[in-house]
């Protein structure tokens, strides 16, 4: 079979390679998938970088995410989907937890409480997504801020994946948006989703402009995904008692040193004003929830991505011998579409 390889760790163009490894053998608990549809993520090549939460042993195949595919066996006294279902299935390696192999291959072995049915009239490219940014959405306005009807929900970067899908289950749910964006461009495009109010730093002041809009009040829940300075100034607009989840660092994207990955908090404003704020990492939540929560949970963004709630833009096709291109992509800044690596089998459909 073929995988997309990291023969070390370094710079994803540098390291990858197109390898033929023999399709592995599912052991008892375990199914064995042929994948169709894959996502390349930000965060895969980081991993591939050594700059992520957790580092496979090299040589590894990448994308430690999310992808579809039919299941092809079962290992020995394995109860699970049948042989030709077509199943999304969770790669994220939990924190705490074993490895978990990469889904850039054309055969994946995994847990079979790692497998999700979904229905055929899902597109490869909307389900090969399901696991991670929608999921990651959901737990966010749900569980992590249990945000509620009326509420204010201050949020950065609305015009990423997650962003977008925030506002879309906030409408949802009756939760109004304040969104943050770097370019007076994004701000029509946000209001046009159905974000309730939008920020643009690039010629606004974050905290006064909260201020401003959320009235006496305040807002008190937020997430953020930029970190820096503008972390910082999201956590100085919540309301006293308020909350700030942070669960990116996108101001940082190519930086290496540990050092630079920072908020500049106010000492003031967190004492003073008995504000929280806390991380989210998908895996580390994987690691701790049971797989029948962490099932559960995806089912829903499963429903309400069918339910057509939530609307994940469809990806661009690559064959994995065009690796190199997916790559590029991925690292592309504002690209607005999400590079899938496909097989001959996935459906056409897919394109973007």
């Amino acid at each position: 079979m073929r995988a997309v390889v990291a023969v070390q760790a370094g710079e994803p163009t540098d390291v990858l390679r197109l390898q033929s490894r023999p399709v592995p053998t599912p052991k008892a608990g375990q199914a064995l998938i042929r994948v169709q549809a894959t996502p390349l993520h930000a965060s895969d090549l980081h991993v591939l970088r050594g700059r992520y939460g957790f580092s496979p042993e090299f040589p590894a195949v990448g994308g430690n995410m999310e992808c579809v595919g039919r299941v092809e066996a079962l290992g020995p006294d394995t109860d699970g989907p049948k042989a030709g279902e077509r199943v999304v299935a969770v790669a994220i390696p939990a924190v705490p937890g074993p490895p978990v192999a990469g889904t850039w291959q054309e055969y994946l072995v995994i847990d079979t409480d790692r497998l999700l049915p979904v229905p055929d009239h899902l597109s490869d490219s909307t389900a090969c997504q399901l696991a991670v940014n929608p999921l990651t959405a959901l737990l966010l306005v749900t569980r992590e801020l249990d945000a509620q009807p009326g509420e204010w929900l201050l949020q950065t970067a609305a015009g990423s994946t997650v962003g977008r899908l925030v506002i879309q289950l906030a409408r949802h749910l009756g939760i109004r948006t304040i969104n943050v964006v770097r370019r007076r461009s994004a701000v029509a495009e946000i209001t046009a989703l159905g974000g309730d109010e939008v920020i643009c730093t690039e010629d606004e002041d974050l905290v006064r402009r909260v201020a401003e809009t959320a009235g006496p009040a305040g807002v008190r829940k937020a997430v953020d995904c930029v970190a820096g300075p503008v972390g910082a100034q999201v956590s100085q607009a919540l309301a006293p008692g308020g909350q700030l989840v942070v669960y990116g660092a996108l101001s940082t994207h190519r930086q290496t040193d540990p050092s630079a990955l920072t908020i500049p908090l106010q000492a003031r404003s967190l004492i003073y004003e008995t504000k929280t704020v806390r991380g989210f990492w998908l895996n580390r939540w994987l690691g701790t929830a049971s797989p029948q929560v962490a099932l559960g949970m995806l089912a829903r963004v499963r429903d309400l991505v069918s339910d057509e709630v939530l609307n994940i833009p469809p990806g661009r096709r690559f064959p994995v011998e065009r690796f190199a291109e997916a790559v590029a992509l991925a690292e592309a800044l504002a690209h607005g579409t999400k590079p899938l690596f496909v097989f001959e089998d996935a459906r056409d459909e897919d394109d973007g």
